[in-house]
């Protein structure tokens, strides 16, 4: 890997110098075993600690099938499908493996005793399949994390509908936070110029998860004026959703969990914030009840800040403690989009404010290819910027995730592979130093 290294530090190296390099045997990634899979059962989800089920293993380069590329990773990070993969939770990401493994003989590579994890990645481009045009060997690049068969008609018109869509590094092999990465040719975007391999790595999934659920024609299609309400603001993809409500001209009001994050969210340019742990906000009576007056509460609050409108968009997330609320607030004929449900997928809220008030509930999943590439060209114009709070090494992976899943960190939590240190990596220092100031508070979330 030195050889790959030296090659990327070195400013004269040549798409001819990336090509001839010898690619090795083995690599360093960031595992879970199938035969641990069972290791965390009956405790509760809280207790189940990341530290002990992720490993950094040596495992074998895969065989390069047509349209994929092989590539160096100088930074990942860890999104929240990495929690879910390192807990087992809600099902061991094995069972993906196994069902893509079956679709042919080229997938069966993905169906291994162990699973490569990780679904963002900066690097360059060591190798490329059979049927690749746009990309080639030395190509700086970023991933998106959209893994599509591309077979069925039904992907056509959008590719989060293709029937063998799956979440690259969640629900395929050989994911990003390892020293090298297999993806399809069509995940690759290129690097922003003026961001360094870590803050480059970091916006992908959940940048274009973002885009997608706030701003595409298949999410929320806000528009200038939205009042939009979005969930754990200041978190790893609520502050994407912070940056385009203020990007495009709508009114963000962040509900946060803390001080600190209010801070954040202020720091990052909004104006209305709610610390719900601070105004002492509880949905839930009980484990099966909810509380229509702190619905009503909320609401109140919300106008507070909006001139007495309710919410255009409630931007959700968190899921099952929050869903009830959200329903509520948002005014009639408004939009609630949700993806993820960090908080449980069994969703109660009160259909009456619903069917008779004209709401519509969006199911929103990652991005297609256009959409991602879209919220790329914003982070590469400098419109949009990484909110990068911590980076770890490979080897502490591990804690890294713990943190993500203990909600202890900022913005997104990155990981250096190859890179070996931090503030490599820039190309346009010009740009970067006209987005300087913004890019430092970012950072600094």
């Amino acid at each position: 890997m030195n050889e790959i290294l030296d090659a990327i530090l070195a400013s004269d190296s040549t798409s001819a110098d990336f090509a001839a390099l010898s690619l090795p045997d083995a690599y360093r990634a960031v595992t879970v075993h199938k035969d641990e899979a069972e290791m965390f059962a009956g405790l509760p989800t809280r207790e189940k600690d990341p530290r002990k089920s992720l490993h950094l293993d040596e495992v074998p380069v895969p065989e390069l099938g047509p349209g994929e590329a092989i590539v160096a990773v100088m930074a990942s990070s860890v999104n929240y499908n990495s929690v879910w993969t390192s807990i087992f939770e809600p099902v061991s990401t094995f069972g993906f493996l196994e069902r893509y493994g079956r679709l042919s003989e080229l997938t069966k590579r993905h169906d291994l005793p162990y699973h490569v994890i990780g679904s963002d990645l900066s690097g360059v481009v060591l190798r490329t399949g059979p049927g690749v045009n746009a990309w080639k060997p030395g190509d700086k690049v970023v991933a998106h994390c959209l893994s599509v068969e591309l077979e069925s008609p039904d992907g056509h018109s959008d590719t989060m509908l293709d029937p063998e869509q799956r979440i690259w590094g969640f629900e395929t092999n050989f994911g990003g936070l390892a020293d090298l990465a297999l993806v399809k040719a069509n995940q690759l975007m290129p690097k922003p110029a003026h961001l360094t391999w870590e803050e480059a790595a970091a916006p992908g999934l959940v940048n274009s998860t973002a885009y997608r659920q706030l701003v595409s024609r298949n999410g929320a299609g806000m528009k200038q004026g939205d009042n939009v309400l979005i969930w754990g603001a200041s978190g790893g993809l609520g502050s994407y959703a912070t940056q385009f409500a203020l990007a495009g001209g709508a009114t963000p009001i962040c509900v946060v969990s803390s001080p600190e994050k209010a801070d954040i969210c202020r720091a990052m340019g909004a104006e209305a914030v709610i610390d719900r742990n601070a105004e002492g906000y509880r949905f839930w009576k009980d484990e099966h009840t909810q509380d229509p007056r702190e619905w009503k509460r909320l609401g109140k609050r919300i106008r507070e800040f909006t001139g007495g409108e309710d919410v255009d968009i409630v931007f959700e997330h968190p899921g099952r403690e929050t869903f009830g609320a959200s329903v509520y607030v948002t005014r009639k004929g408004g939009s609630i989009v949700t993806c993820a449900s960090t908080s449980g997928y069994m969703h109660s809220y009160d259909n009456r404010y619903l069917w008779m008030s004209l709401k519509r509930i969006i199911g929103s999943h990652f991005a297609n290819y256009r959409e991602a590439w879209e919220a790329n060209r914003l982070i590469a114009k400098g419109k949009i910027h990484p909110t990068l709070s911590k980076t770890y090494r490979l080897e502490e992976t591990g804690q890294a995730t713990y943190d993500v899943h203990r909600n202890l960190h900022q913005g997104k939590v990155g990981v250096l592979a190859l890179a070996p240190q931090e503030g490599l990596g820039v190309d346009n220092p010009e740009l970067r130093d006209k987005h300087l100031d913004a890019i430092n508070r970012f950072r600094n979330i």
